[in-house]
């Protein structure tokens, strides 16, 4: 196309610059803008003179059709960059009347300031922590601490350091992260009282689920931490230090444990809820009961060696040893030349070493079985300041069972440390156990000669001072 002196298009070329323009505009529904915004303008204002400004308003922005009429005189050339239109079109687009939607009135904050209308805001209930930033403090006396916590501070804050890499949770864009010493807290607390969930949202200023989610997570790590540290069988030289002592309390050589039985209080399951069902307690309470077990077997402090926690109250002490970890590592010899010291009811095995059940007892056998006694009261007491410690097994357990074992081994784990670090019990929370045994005929089952010899020899020799 060539550009002649008299620069005049014809309705052709005008067309074709026209519908150009049209094209590289980004806002296709602009004339559809304009009568939207007649309409809008209209049914605020019935004044015509309102309506004719807004129409002067609107058409400073629009494109003039003047512009793309020819020029009238010969000296006016056109300006149009052809290679770069969108320019222009990016000028005018600047300055057009765009309709926008009006703001949110601002909200005031807590801190004094005006937030904008297009934030978002969590809604969190604000909960009281009073009663845990007074006990996280050091205004707390350490015998007020360990009234509430069964422990005292350094016992308290050793764990959290223990634990501080597995339960520790990074702050995120809505909330502050819960901290290491408040998880914690939460967990012994309820293991300690057993308390209602509701009791102890309202001390540590949490929800009540978050409190649940709190004890079950802590005592999670308290197993997969803690207890390959302070729950193990002991070593060749603990083992002959733990013979030594025993030796010197009832004179019974080579003895490694005192072993013992208890029950933990449960709802009904729903599935084979006859495996549990306890019929010592339900007589002795005159109301169903059910049950779990735990077996546990301690040193001369008390402290445990080996646990096995989670078969049904129904199942007798026997059978419960029987499938037990302790069993399997007598099977693989690992119990040669030791003895573990329990009640009437469990049975007498090479390893295993029980009091005489018989009528007609001799000096000596009476005597033996006083002696058992003291060993086997060492791992009766050890239970009852497990209970006692832990209030949240002395009443019937509201956890699932399927997370109870977990619960129940970060108990025994927490009476570990505490024993070791010399945490005394108050005497107030002394607990009484009512485990009935189950005493076993020495003819229920078949007893090995060799086993029946050796407890008479040691009967013999306690007797005459051997």
């Amino acid at each position: 196309m060539e550009i002649t002196s008299i620069p005049f298009l014809n309705s052709e070329e005008y067309s074709f610059f026209y519908s150009c323009f049209q094209d590289t505009d980004t806002d296709n529904g602009n004339s559809i803008n304009k009568r939207r915004k007649l309409d809008e303008f209209d049914e605020e204002s019935n004044s015509l003179d309102e309506i004719l400004n807004t129409i002067e308003v609107l058409n400073d922005h629009e494109i003039p059709t003047s512009k793309f009429e020819p020029p009238t005189s010969k000296s006016e050339t056109p300006n149009w960059d052809f290679e770069n239109p969108g320019s222009e079109i990016a000028d005018w687009d600047r300055g057009r009347v765009r309709k926008t939607r009006n703001p949110t009135p601002e909200v005031p904050t807590e801190d004094g300031g005006r937030g904008g209308g297009h934030q978002r805001r969590l809604w969190v209930k604000e909960r009281s922590k009073g009663w845990w930033k007074y006990h996280n403090s050091d205004q707390c006396p350490d015998d007020e601490f360990r009234k509430a916590f069964r422990m005292s501070k350094s016992t308290f804050n050793m764990i959290c350091d223990e634990l501080d890499s597995v339960i520790n949770k990074k702050d995120t864009m809505l909330r502050m992260a819960i901290p290491v010493r408040h998880r914690v807290a939460v967990c012994i607390y309820r293991l300690a009282t057993g308390d209602p969930l509701r009791t102890v949202s309202t001390l540590f200023g949490l929800g009540i689920s978050t409190c649940h989610k709190l004890v079950l997570e802590v005592c999670a790590a308290i197993g997969t931490v803690l207890m390959p540290k302070f729950v193990q069988w002991p070593d060749q030289e603990r083992v002959k230090e733990i013979k030594t002592e025993f030796r010197s309390i009832s004179g019974i050589p080579d003895v490694c444990g005192s072993i013992y039985t208890t029950h933990i209080s449960i709802i009904a399951p729903k599935t084979s809820p006859e495996a549990y069902f306890n019929k010592k307690h339900t007589d002795r309470n005159q109301k169903p009961s059910y049950s779990t077990t735990v077996q546990g077997v301690v040193d001369p402090r008390g402290v445990f060696t080996d646990i096995c926690i989670g078969y049904p109250g129904s199942m007798p002490d026997e059978r419960i040893l029987e499938k037990s970890a302790l069993s399997h590592r007598a099977n693989m010899g690992l119990l040669k030349n030791t003895w573990v010291v329990g009640g009437s009811g469990y049975p007498l095995k090479e390893w295993m070493l029980v009091p005489y059940t018989h009528q007609n007892l001799t000096w000596s056998q009476h005597s033996f079985n006083q002696r058992v006694g003291e060993l086997t009261k060492i791992g009766k007491e050890a239970f009852m300041r497990l209970k006692g410690r832990w209030g949240c097994l002395q009443k019937r357990s509201e956890v699932k069972l399927q997370e109870l074992p977990m619960v129940l081994g970060a108990c025994c784990v927490l009476h570990n440390i505490c024993e070791m670090n010399g945490e005394e019990m108050d005497v107030d929370l002394r607990f009484d156990l009512y485990d009935d045994e189950v005493v076993l005929g020495e003819g229920s089952r078949d007893i090995l000669v060799k086993s029946l010899q050796a407890r008479d020899s040691i009967a013999h020799n306690l007797l005459h001072g051997v």
